[in-house]
């Protein structure tokens, strides 16, 4: 019997901040065995990640997964890129919406589910500086709704 649930590993809330989300969607990640042991741990950096089709498959570049501190002489490479698995069409789609202008494919959470490591992939759009206001302004007006609240 397996293992059900959810563990959390990271969430990127740069990339919901910088980015609209349009859609997103789990895909597998390929591992080495200490990245999972060091993923294991939270060692795990989103800093300029993001995912690009390359002759038909999907990777994931300049994800930081530290190195894992019991690891020997064959420890990973921290920020080497990672292939995604996907279904054929889940790819193609991806990769067309990510040709169109303004579209890139930004990961926003790594998490593991059932015991294999996950990532949640978004197909965003950057936003302008106006956009940025108003969350920042949509976010204050919550904490002091929840606060109000509190009291």
């Amino acid at each position: 019997m397996k293992a059900g649930g959810i563990k959390l590993i990271a969430k990127n809330r740069k990339a919901l901040f910088d980015y609209e989300v349009v859609d997103s969607v789990e895909a597998g990640l390929v591992l080495q065995g200490t990245e999972v042991k060091s993923l294991r741990d939270g060692k795990f950096q989103f800093k300029d990640a993001f995912a690009a089709s390359q002759k038909g498959e999907l990777w994931l570049h300049r994800a930081y997964i530290d190195e894992y501190s019991n690891g020997n002489i064959y420890n990973h490479e921290p920020t080497r890129s990672r292939k995604l698995l996907l279904h054929r069409h889940q790819i193609d789609r991806l990769a067309a919406k990510a040709q169109e202008k303004g579209l890139t494919l930004i990961p926003l959470e790594i998490y593991f589910k059932d015991g294999r490591a996950k990532v949640k992939l978004g197909l965003c759009r950057g936003k302008a500086k106006h956009d940025k206001r108003a969350s920042i302004k949509e976010r204050d007006e919550q904490r002091a709704a929840r606060r109000a609240l509190e009291d």
